[in-house]
């Protein structure tokens, strides 16, 4: 009797065809976040606690309360500068995804190509890349193209070498069938390599989006009129270290949002299209 009213307590959270109803997936993310939430909290009191307590200048260090109250204060400014740097992190990344993947299915489908043009990338990636924004201002002016460029720099190297990975990582078995049967190498390409390549190029890409984040604080650290980074070096300068505090707080707002948006949109692709997005190597 005690077993049945359990299970009819469990499926009180469930909607009629079995699934989680809409409070059972409240709960459910409920549980899942309330760690993540509570370091949060705990890590706000304790920086609080210890600018007060150990009596710190909020010209050194900002008391979350005050960089807080400064993000209301200053909420029309900051989200104009947040708009502007959220515009150039994603031109810049879908520009760098379009590259990337480009680049690798050219080096996976010719293999001379991967001879010639994998020791550059990997001499790209290993560039200081801060020392290349003042290059790409003296080049193309203080507008939105030295940004993109160095966004792309950044962010191309992740999302091509895994993409490249996934595209070689397929069933030895099933290449060796396809080919048995007559099957092109485009036909393999489209068929095989890249359904088998997603999940890798996900991985790579939500990689590549938080480095497109610091790409853009960077560019606009080194010359821009407007963006997060431009009004953190604008605060540095005024010594306003709430304001200062602020506009980090935000980019880090944004980095959170944009992994975590990368992450709801592999999830949509897999649910809508599961016999594609499968992860083939498990």
């Amino acid at each position: 009797m005690v077993l049945a009213q359990d299970e009819v307590k469990k499926q009180a959270g469930r909607r009629p065809g079995g699934g989680p109803g809409r409070g059972g997936a409240v709960r459910s993310w409920i549980r899942r976040a309330w760690p993540s939430l509570a370091v949060f909290v705990a890590a706000f009191l304790l920086w609080e606690l210890a600018v007060e307590v150990f009596g710190i200048s909020s010209f050194e260090l900002a008391k979350p309360s005050e960089f807080l109250g400064e993000m209301w204060r200053s909420r029309d400014m900051l989200w104009d500068a947040a708009w502007v740097t959220t515009q150039e992190i994603l031109y810049g990344f879908l520009l760098s995804f379009a590259i990337g993947v480009l680049l690798a299915v050219l080096i996976v489908r010719f293999g001379w190509l991967e001879r010639a043009l994998y020791p550059l990338i990997v001499l790209f990636q290993v560039v200081p890349k801060v020392a290349l924004a003042p290059i790409f201002i003296l080049w193309f002016g203080y507008g939105l193209a030295p940004k993109l460029l160095l966004i792309v720099v950044i962010t191309f190297f992740p999302i091509t070498l895994n993409t490249i990975v996934g595209l070689k990582a397929i069933d030895q078995d099933l290449l060796l069938l396809m080919r048995s049967v007559g099957s092109s190498r485009n036909q393999i390409l489209t068929r095989i390599r890249i359904p088998t390549s997603l999940p890798y190029l996900f991985a790579g890409m939500r990689i590549a989006i938080t480095l497109a984040v610091i790409g853009a604080v960077v560019a606009e650290f080194s010359g821009a009129q407007n963006g997060l980074g431009y009004l953190i070096q604008f605060a540095s300068t005024q010594l306003d270290t709430p304001l200062m505090f602020a506009a980090l707080t935000l980019v880090s707002l944004l980095g959170l949002i944009l992994y975590y948006g990368m992450s709801l949109l592999e999830f949509l692709l897999r649910k809508r299209f599961p016999h594609i997005t499968a992860d083939t190597t498990r």
